[in-house]
């Protein structure tokens, strides 16, 4: 089972990566402080690192330098508040695969996770279908049938979340969480108007409205 240190000290975001991952089939632990995730690193139990900045005592920047000069090659994606591009240059030059920003959709860093996992492991599939739809999760790319489907980044993650769970009732709170992130409004419609962008592009048949529940994708025979 693949195993992925979280290094977050905010419990509520902890909490949320770990339990999305466990649904996922991942083994995550969670540290908070960068010292001990130095040792953890060290055991050469891990298979990624998500890796907060801002951690008391040693900072994420000092972390990441620690581990890339100790010659640990495993992917490192840093998950932090701050913004600047200053900050974005200092953590991809101190060895970070990625960069992502909070607040977060779970669905995006999961992609993101898959992406670097696969880079260590190249014969891994990248492109996952449900009938005649298929997305590259590398490429960010989607398919119907031969058809290439434009879709923006929030469109793709969205579709990407449905064709994981074909035929199956996903509820409004369920996307959102997924899609859109942890503190997103709960009482928002987004989740209806990008199932209506979808709807046009992909063809209306394609999604099914389950009144008080949610929505369904709708699985064309082969």
């Amino acid at each position: 089972m693949t195993r992925i240190l979280i290094v977050e000290d905010e419990d509520r975001i902890a909490s949320f990566v770990a339990k999305g991952l466990r649904a996922e089939g991942f083994s995550p632990d969670i540290v908070e402080d960068g010292h001990e995730a130095i040792d953890l690193v060290r055991t050469g139990r891990y298979d990624l690192v998500v890796l907060d900045l801002g951690l008391p005592g040693l900072d994420g920047f000092s972390v990441l330098r620690m581990i890339r000069s100790e010659r640990h090659e495993l992917p490192v994606i840093i998950l932090t508040a701050r913004e600047s591009i200053e900050d974005t240059v200092a953590g991809l030059s101190s060895g970070a695969d990625d960069y992502m920003r909070k607040p977060f959709a779970f669905d995006e860093l999961l992609a993101r996770i898959r992406l670097r996992l696969r880079a260590a492991d190249p014969q891994e599939a990248t492109v996952l279908r449900a009938g005649n739809i298929a997305v590259d999760i590398r490429t960010r790319r989607a398919h119907i049938g031969d058809r290439t489907v434009e879709l923006s980044s929030r469109e793709f993650t969205l579709l990407e979340v449905f064709v994981k769970h074909p035929d199956q009732v996903l509820s409004r709170a369920q996307l959102l969480s997924r899609v859109w992130g942890l503190d997103f409004d709960p009482g928002s419609n987004v989740v209806d108007v990008y199932v209506r962008y979808l709807r046009e592009k992909l063809g209306h048949e394609t999604f099914e409205t389950v009144r008080g529940a949610g929505y369904r994708l709708r699985v064309a025979k082969m």
